[in-house]
């Protein structure tokens, strides 16, 4: 009844994988390959934590 009012633990950690896509994106169109390497390995381990995270709430 209350999971209504429950927040999503998701949320935030989607947040941040969106601003460091957008993040590598602008790396890559300046050309700048090792900073768009860094934030691509920032976004996959972000994605990483989200994955776990559902994968706990559907059990």
């Amino acid at each position: 009844m209350f999971s209504i009012f429950k927040k999503d633990p998701t949320k935030k950690l989607k947040k941040q994988l969106s601003i460091k896509l957008e993040q590598a994106m602008n790396a890559q169109r300046n050309g700048d390959i090792r900073k768009f390497s860094q934030l691509s390995f920032e976004a996959q381990e972000i994605d990483k934590q989200i994955e776990v995270i559902e994968a706990e709430e559907k059990n």
